[in-house]
């Protein structure tokens, strides 16, 4: 039994799933990676297709190595890949962390939907309760 093996099975698995944890983006660098306005603008470009990077720092009004410096937090919480040809920096969007922002988002919004339907119930059988409680 090789080493890892024997740690795996002392650690009940929980191994496996700090290892899958660390390469999965983390919703707090999601997050705050869009709490930028300059990285939502070009998350939302970038929601079009892919760009070069020029093309991205064209509507921001900050240099190009600002520009550089917010596509770097954007990789860093898996936001934006990019990738260099020749001359030309392209970056895209990996939709699939910015489905499970959206998915998270989704499950509080629906939890609170919830909450609020309820509580609009329970004041509706307020208001119909009391004219009875005054008789």
């Amino acid at each position: 039994m090789s080493r890892a093996c024997g740690q795996l099975r002392r650690s009940g698995g929980r191994a496996i799933v700090k290892h899958m944890l660390n390469y999965q983006p983390s919703l707090d660098r999601v997050f705050q990676a869009l709490s930028d306005p300059a990285r939502r603008t070009i998350v939302e470009r970038l929601s079009r297709g892919a760009a070069p990077v020029k093309e991205l720092a064209r509507p921001l009004a900050m240099s190009l190595p600002a520009v550089m410096q917010h596509l770097q937090v954007l990789e860093a919480s898996g936001l934006v890949h990019s990738e260099k040809r020749g001359r030309v920096r392209t970056c895209s969007i990996e939709p699939t962390v910015l489905e499970s922002a959206g998915k998270w988002i989704a499950a509080r919004r629906a939890t609170w939907e919830r909450n609020l339907d309820r509580l609009g119930e329970f004041l509706a059988a307020e208001e119909d309760e009391t004219p009875e409680r005054r008789k």
